[in-house]
């Protein structure tokens, strides 16, 4: 069994994660990794990087943030193997995000559900209609699916441009 302050090269650390070595360097240029550097000015990572970068890379796959991710790892320790105080830290800051993430998710398959389920053959019920860039004036991005909505309330307005 290794010790967990043994030090990997890049290569090792890249290797077990499962990435190239220039997304390690990348990591550590933002501040996510934390090397220590050999006298002859090569990369060492304690054990417990490939932790790190493995939560890392999971959050990227779930779609959150490098910056988001940054704001995280600041608070967990670069010396040492994290603990389960530090994991329980970060499991309640992302708790709050993760579920807002997953309400926005069911929204989505909501409205994919009735686009599909309808063939947007009721133009007066689909969301996503936007005759002439109607919504161009409230900024960029699908405005209707963007805003909260419930069953009860009612289709947004239309506005017709002058």
């Amino acid at each position: 069994m290794p010790s967990p302050t043994e030090l990997l090269t890049i290569g090792e650390l890249a290797s077990r994660a499962g990435v190239a070595t220039s997304a390690v360097r990348f990591y550590e240029e933002q501040g996510l990794l934390i090397s220590e550097r050999t006298t002859g000015n090569q990369r060492r990572y304690k054990r417990h990087m490939l932790r790190r970068l493995s939560l890392l890379l999971f959050a990227r796959r779930l779609g959150i943030p490098l910056a988001e991710i940054a704001e995280v790892f600041a608070d967990l320790p670069a010396d040492r193997m994290p603990g389960t105080r530090d994991w329980s830290r970060i499991a309640t800051r992302w708790h709050a995000h993760l579920e807002e993430r997953r309400r926005e998710i069911e929204r989505l398959e909501e409205e994919l559900t009735g686009c599909i389920g309808c063939g947007c053959l009721s133009l007066g019920r689909c969301r996503i209609l936007n005759p002439r860039d109607e919504l161009a004036d409230e900024g960029p991005g699908p405005r209707r699916l963007l805003t909260e909505h419930t069953d009860d309330a009612p289709a947004p307005e239309r506005r017709t441009r002058a």
